[in-house]
């Protein structure tokens, strides 16, 4: 346990796997839509990070992207799989971390299924721009920060606690198998 956890009147620690992990997933990304994508992750130096939207979690939890083929992400994945991304749903909650495995494909079906207009600002020749790719990432483990029931509750529950001198923390984390 640690130190801010030994005031902590409720049990805010719950680990999540398969199922319940991939709901927690979509759930925090639906909130955030943006990730930093780390990459070379696994190659002994620093990662290389990036914002990215998620176009799609899928019920499998696995995670889409639309990426240019010409792009040092793109490069970068041929050499190393792994990689972590990083989500912030808001100020104060909302905070997920997922180790996974990227895969790179040019599947027409998928990328017009992902396609958005905006995404046109950076696939100027549109949904059959030849320099499309989709990236799909298969979450493997992560960790993850919340409140249990929300930010108004939560930010209630601290200043109740200031008041009183005691930690009535409304946070929920806990590591992710899927």
């Amino acid at each position: 346990m640690n130190s801010i956890q030994q005031q902590q009147t409720e049990d805010n620690h719950q680990d999540l796997s398969a199922q319940d992990a991939i709901e927690k997933i979509k759930a925090l990304v639906q909130k955030a839509q943006t990730c930093f994508f780390c990459t070379l992750v696994s190659t002994g130096g620093a990662p290389h990070a990036r914002p990215m939207a998620v176009q799609q979690v899928d019920d499998a939890g696995s995670l889409w992207f639309l990426s240019a083929d010409d792009s040092h992400k793109n490069q970068e994945l041929d050499t190393d799989h792994a990689v972590t991304l990083f989500f912030q749903g808001s100020a104060h909650s909302d905070f997920l971390q997922l180790n996974g495995t990227a895969s790179i494909s040019r599947d027409k079906a998928k990328i017009k299924e992902l396609w958005n207009p905006i995404i046109k600002t950076w696939f100027t020749g549109g949904v059959d721009d030849p320099r499309i790719t989709v990236i799909k990432v298969t979450p493997e483990d992560g960790y993850y920060w919340d409140t249990k029931h929300g930010n108004a509750i939560a930010g209630l529950k601290m200043m109740v606690g200031a008041l009183l001198g005691k930690t009535m923390d409304d946070s929920i984390e806990g590591s992710l198998k899927v």
